[in-house]
């Protein structure tokens, strides 16, 4: 079993790639990452968690969709050619940082 240590918002410009299809992917923002500690083994993990809260290894993951990679494309440069589009999220595009609020 994982237990999570630390979640904090990921910066702008990183994003998580997954494969629809053979020929298709599509990458997402990445909102937070969190530190996984495994409670039996004491090993961890880093894993992003993308703007639509699909994240690797997820049981509730967009069905046919296998995580490719994690990637950087600096704000400045634009997205990357397979990013989702705002429309798709149901958000406004920024380029600020995620804000964790208080429950």
């Amino acid at each position: 079993m994982k237990r999570i240590v630390e979640i904090v918002p990921a910066r702008p410009g990183w994003y998580a790639r997954w494969r629809l299809d053979p020929d298709t992917t599509r990458s997402y923002p990445v909102s937070v990452w969190a530190l996984l500690e495994e409670t039996d083994e004491g090993g961890r993990e880093v894993i992003g968690v993308d703007s639509v809260g699909q994240w690797p290894g997820s049981e509730q993951n967009e069905a046919g969709g296998d995580f490719v990679r994690y990637l950087f494309q600096p704000p400045d440069s634009g997205t990357p050619e397979d990013a989702a589009r705002p429309e798709e999220l149901g958000a406004e595009p920024t380029n600020r940082p995620a804000r964790l609020e208080p429950a």
